[in-house]
């Protein structure tokens, strides 16, 4: 499958991750508008959602007249509750171009619920009529989820069709073992239900794909709820780059000048040799 290694471009202190505009560029490397450098802030699409028994879709409302191929993400919640306890999140993503699938599940750490969203993208990508006909971009497909959803993310990234991953304060029920793409473990600092030691054990033991990990400043368990908190810019720049090619964001996780890597905000970050191997800016 097709993969985009990723990175980013700049860092501010503030939890959003809302970063100092930088100079206009071109469109992302598969035809999405440039955000310039504003993860924290709403793309350049309006979000209509639709909801099915096995999965909630996010999407561009003009999925089906627009030129584009929208890459995917796969979503998993944390136990006990269902994609609307995210629901800010899940409409930025979608607001930056991405049709996000949410498992409609409130035990998502077998990762099962996550990868039939692929299925049933696959599907109404075939399907005449849908909105989503000839508009879902199977080869560029991310999966991230927050707490139980996070190692479900883990899991369900054992699909060959994911390419990178991003489990957000990820229960301690997964196996890194089958990860394929580039991943970015986020914990928070001040979680005291998901240790941080717990999320650094999964990035330690990944070392067959680049693989990053970092904790968000005073945050708590609870920060990913509603709209990602400052969890929000971070995941939308690194599947920006990952998932759209968007060259704006690559300075963040990768190069000498890493983003991540200095200042208040995040916190103990490390890249694993695979990481420190892809070039920044």
């Amino acid at each position: 499958m097709r993969r985009i290694v990723s990175a980013l471009a700049s860092t501010t202190a503030a939890c959003s991750l809302l970063l100092s505009p930088v100079p206009a560029r071109a469109d992302t490397t598969t035809g999405f508008p440039s955000v310039n450098g504003a993860w924290g802030t709403a793309g350049p699409y309006a979000v209509s959602v639709q909801t099915e028994s096995v999965t909630t879709f996010y999407y561009p409302s003009d999925i089906a007249t627009n030129p584009l191929k929208h890459p995917v993400i796969i979503w998993g919640n944390g136990t006990g509750v269902t994609p609307a306890a995210y629901d800010a999140l899940l409409r930025h993503w979608a607001s930056h171009g991405f049709i996000v699938a949410a498992a409609n599940t409130t035990q998502a750490n077998s990762g099962t619920a996550m990868r039939a969203g692929i299925d049933r993208l696959t599907t109404l990508n075939g399907t005449s009529g849908s909105p989503f006909h000839g508009k879902v971009d199977l080869t560029r497909v991310g999966a991230s989820g927050h707490s139980q959803g996070g190692a479900g993310a883990i899991q369900s990234s054992a699909d060959s069709r994911v390419d990178t991953t991003v489990p957000i304060e990820p229960g301690p029920l997964a196996s890194t073992s089958n990860l394929h793409g580039p991943t970015l473990y986020l914990a928070g600092q001040d979680d005291t239900v998901v240790n941080p030691n717990w999320v650094h054990n999964f990035y330690t033991s990944s070392t067959q794909v680049p693989a990053e990990f970092t904790e968000l400043a005073g945050a708590t368990h609870f920060t990913a709820a509603g709209d990602g908190g400052g969890f929000r810019g971070i995941t939308t720049a690194w599947f920006r780059f990952e998932l759209m090619g968007d060259e704006q964001a690559r300075g963040i996780f990768f190069g000498p000048g890493c983003g991540i890597c200095s200042g208040p905000t995040w916190l103990a970050t490390e890249r694993n040799p695979l990481a420190l191997a892809i070039p920044g800016p």
